[in-house]
């Protein structure tokens, strides 16, 4: 709820989801410029910022991918604005370049870069951990344990980035993005204005400046070691230490709380995670006779401290994510709980933090990740694995990242082979394209969505042309960033601040590019299925743009089908798809039954999307009524 982002009323408390805390945290830092690329957890962060960039006036746009979402940021800073980029752990990765080279030259203006963690890869490819591009970087980072502190944050990073001339890091967490809290607000400032650009003014990054890049972060050291963020919780003199940055804390008090253990241990939170404070963490280790670092993802903290401790000559038990902990994983209390109370040598009195009884274990039966009811998804790759079955040798197909990640299962008839990052498919697929000239009998397909189609397979279809690979490039227009909540991207025609935008036609950039393009519609099955099997006996790279709206989005306007079944077609001989819906099509509304087949349509459950009358080949579905 964008408004209570924006209510310039200090002292005043509301409750907030974290990432409506850090939208507030950027006004009340004065912000001036917002750059993304749509990414769980943090979405939600740029897109509030569009809709109230007029109103207080600043900029805020979605960018085509997180570099240049980055590098739009310093340029907005080289005029003395502040600017915040706001990426997942994977878009982190993508800016890194940018950010090594950029912490040499330095900045001018304030720029921090809001990097959202996704421990337990909710909706992630995997769990990353963000801290370790600090280190490599040489650029400070900061992580908050709450809601609060995910506000508070902003503004003091922006002052220690001016203090500094460097950008600097703030990472969050799934808990913290998603999480809800109570927020005392600020005061919203008046803007600065912009400074000229002077004839020697400089923001370059080369490597001769490496000397001044470490001189800032021995800077931020000592800005650290009295920073605001960094609390200790407990009685000075604890034989047993917690060191703990992010939602860590909130699990570890909850832990001492319910083991009873308050008189033997104290928590360090450490808000400043690089550089670490080590005279604070001294003071702390010192004091104890054991610690347990509880941190998300990695070991990082433990590897650190443990190093501090080692290079004072202390010697101290140290455990944490190496051993006591989970070492891959989301933590929460339950696991906090039980890991320390092995580490106190304490028995937890129950799991649930209030002495309930246990409660019976209860089967939940698992149930597949799907495409929502009506996606184009579902027909696509049914369409893709029935013509690459045509071939003599089935074909290979390269996926890539978005809705369409859940294609290697049955949702998608486990139809893709290869997936690992944005823009890998169309590179890989060239690459084993290039085989086929010598030798190699498979035909080579990769698919991508829209908005991927913008943030990186640009460059790997030019090199595919230039080559001259032997693929199929297929684009699933969906017109929407569906994945991450319906973002607009350079084919929507809107911008980030709901302005209109002139689209950029994805089917000329290809014919530019001196590709084959051709464009279907994924619910003409026969047709395509067809053309589909036609383009990939030719040779060299081709493009098939397959367009489909979003069903979630086309579901706001279009009425509701009726669907009905057949059931003489449906159980007689003549069907002869051995229940082929049931086992496949990974039904949205769960309700195909493997003895009864389609019969098993439920007019009140069904959801009426229809894509089962389109693929079910012996035309015993029926629909009536609704919208095209």
């Amino acid at each position: 709820m964008e408004w209570m982002t924006t209510k310039n009323e200090p002292g005043k408390t509301y409750l907030m989801q974290g990432n409506e805390a850090i939208v507030r945290g950027a006004l009340e830092a004065g912000v001036h410029f917002a750059s993304s690329y749509p990414g769980s957890p943090s979405a939600q962060v740029l897109g509030i910022m569009g809709r109230i960039a007029d109103q207080m006036g600043f900029y805020a746009e979605w960018s085509t991918n997180e570099t240049t979402a980055l590098q739009a940021c310093m340029g907005a800073s080289f005029a003395n604005a502040r600017s915040i980029c706001v990426v997942k752990q994977n878009g982190l990765l993508v800016q890194a370049d940018t950010i090594h080279c950029g912490a040499l030259g330095g900045i001018k203006g304030g720029l921090v870069i809001v990097t959202s963690d996704d421990p337990d890869a909710h909706s992630s490819t995997n769990e990353f951990d963000s801290r370790h591009m600090a280190v490599t970087a040489n650029i400070p980072m900061l992580e908050p344990a709450s809601v609060q502190e995910a506000k508070d944050m902003i503004p003091y990073a922006f002052e220690l980035s001016e203090k500094l001339e460097q950008m600097v890091l703030i990472r969050v967490t799934t808990r913290i993005c998603h999480g809800r809290g109570g927020v005392e607000l600020g005061e919203l400032p008046e803007k600065r204005p912009f400074e000229p650009i002077g004839k020697w003014d400089r923001m370059i990054g080369m490597n001769w400046l490496h000397s001044f890049l470490l001189e800032k972060l021995d800077r931020a050291k000592e800005e650290f070691e009295h920073s605001p963020f960094n609390h200790y919780i407990g009685k000075e003199d604890a034989e047993t230490l917690i060191i703990t940055g992010g939602t860590g804390m909130k699990y570890a008090l909850e832990a001492i709380d319910e083991l009873k253990a308050g008189d033997s241990t104290g928590v360090l939170s450490l808000g400043t995670l690089w550089p670490l404070p080590e005279k604070l963490i001294m003071k702390h280790l010192e004091k104890a006779k054991k610690v347990l670092i509880v941190e998300e993802v990695d070991p990082f903290l433990e590897e650190h401290i443990a190093a501090i401790a080692g290079k004072s000559g202390l010697k101290l038990k140290i455990c944490g994510r190496s051993d006591i902990l989970p070492k891959i994983g989301e933590l929460n209390p339950d696991v906090v709980i039980k890991a320390l109370g092995e580490f106190l040598g304490v028995e937890e009195k129950s799991c649930c933090g209030s002495g309930c009884p246990a409660v019976e274990s209860v089967t939940i039966p698992d149930r597949e990740l799907t495409f929502c009811a009506g996606c184009p998804h579902r027909a696509t790759f049914f369409i893709l694995k029935q013509a690459l079955r045509r071939h003599k040798n089935p074909g290979v197909v390269f996926g890539d990242i978005g809705c369409y990640a859940m294609a290697p299962q049955r949702a998608g008839q486990f139809g893709v082979h290869f997936m690992s990052c944005m823009g890998s498919g169309i590179s890989a697929a060239s690459g084993l394209g290039q085989l086929t000239k010598y030798g190699f009998g498979q035909a080579v397909v990769s698919v991508c969505g829209d908005s991927t189609f913008f943030h990186t397979v640009i460059p790997g279809l030019i090199a595919a042309k230039m080559n001259d690979a032997n693929i199929l490039h297929i684009v699933l227009d969906n017109s929407a960033t569906a994945m991450t909540g319906f973002q607009p991207h350079p084919g929507t025609g809107e911008t980030a601040m709901g302005q209109t935008a002139e689209k950029i036609s994805i089917k000329a950039i290809c014919e530019a590019i001196g590709c084959r393009v051709e464009t279907a519609d994924p619910f003409d099955v026969k047709e395509t299925m067809d053309l589909i099997y036609e383009m990939t006996q030719e040779s060299g790279i081709k493009v098939l743009i397959l367009e489909q709206p979003c069903a979630t989005l086309a579901a706001k306007t279009r009425k509701k089908k009726k669907i009905w079944v057949d059931t003489d077609i449906c159980r007689s001989d003549s069907c002869g798809c051995d229940r082929y819906c049931s086992r496949v099509w990974g039904c949205p509304a769960n309700i195909w039954d493997f003895e009864k087949g389609c019969a098993a349509i439920d007019e009140v459950v069904c959801v009426g999307c229809g894509v089962c009358a389109k693929l079910c080949p012996a035309g015993a579905i029926k629909v009536e009524g609704g919208d095209e």
